[in-house]
């Protein structure tokens, strides 16, 4: 979720150095193959696509461990052909990313400038891997002024602004969510486990004049699109994107915007999810959401409580 939702949230209550964790937190499992296997063999099916959606629970502290191995993973396996797209930063601060990334800024004037989540502790070490690899990184979001007021007004009220922040969201007008998706926001019931986000109640379409639909379309479509239109400006290159996992499980949200700009592109879709039953795991019950599925050790302390 954005950072002004995620600020609303206690200070952390844990903290879990990841040097304490290891592969036996953890268990990923190949859809397709029914069988569960290691982070690499996932890695080496990137060989096949262009872009990895990373859906994640945003305070999981083994999921956010197993980011960091995948990113390097991926650097080990494709170099300098990799970049790192990220829901938690937005497109009108991708100056301030690039600043920091060829270390022209200090890591205080960008954590300030670049708006960084209440939980950047969490992303910090994927953003200074990328740092360090000279790899890019994209802020890939919509800034919340602009899905809150598609939110309240519609599409209509984005084509009023300015060129120059038409920049800073999909292209208009953009496709709004239908079929399943479109019901799974409907349903929505705010539960993080459910959404990957640290979520307050928020309103259904047409309650209080605030259209969910609209808004999280935008957030949607912005996401894909600033992935795509990277990908045409650096061909060849892999993208590994972080979101909340409601954006990208079952093939929907990103995943969908991302096919509606170019069927060309083709998505590798990881799921997460913490369960009690960890390390027997009935992988049935998830296999709906994705390609891989990862599910994490609930006996390792989130690193912020809901």
């Amino acid at each position: 979720m954005k950072k002004i939702l995620i600020i609303l949230l206690a200070c952390p209550l844990f903290t879990f150095a990841q040097e304490k964790l290891s592969e036996s937190n953890y268990r990923v499992y190949n859809c397709n193959t029914n069988k569960e296997v290691s982070l690499k063999t996932l890695v080496a099916d990137m060989d096949n696509y262009d872009v990895l959606l990373f859906g994640e629970e945003h305070n999981d502290s083994v999921t956010h461990f197993v980011e960091h191995a995948v990113l390097e993973f991926m650097h080990l396996k494709f170099g300098a052909d990799v970049a790192l797209s990220l829901e938690m930063f937005d497109r009108d601060v991708q100056t301030v990313m690039d600043e920091y990334l060829k270390g022209y800024i200090r890591e205080k004037h960008f954590k300030k400038d670049a708006r960084v989540w209440s939980n950047y502790r969490d992303y910090r070490p994927m953003v200074e891997l990328a740092k360090d690899k000279k790899l890019d990184v994209i802020c890939a979001n919509a800034p919340s002024r602009y899905t809150n007021l598609a939110g309240r007004k519609g599409q209509e009220a984005l084509k009023e602004l300015s060129d120059e922040a038409k920049e800073f969201f999909a292209p208009l007008p953009y496709d709004t969510a239908s079929g399943g998706y479109y019901e799974k926001l409907m349903g929505l019931q705010h539960s993080p486990s459910d959404t990957g986000k640290a979520m307050p109640a928020m309103p259904v379409a047409g309650m209080g004049g605030f259209n969910l639909i609209t808004a999280q379309s935008l957030w949607d479509a912005t996401m894909a699109y600033s992935i795509t239109r990277y990908l045409k400006k650096n061909k060849g290159k892999k993208v590994m994107h972080v979101n909340g996992k409601f954006h990208s499980d079952q093939a929907y949200a990103v995943a969908t915007q991302l096919n509606n700009y170019s069927s060309k592109i083709k998505s590798l879709i990881i799921s997460t999810a913490s369960d009690e039953s960890f390390p027997n795991i009935n992988w049935k019950e998830y296999k709906k959401y994705g390609d891989y599925i990862i599910i994490t050790d609930p006996k390792v302390p989130r690193t912020y409580r809901e």
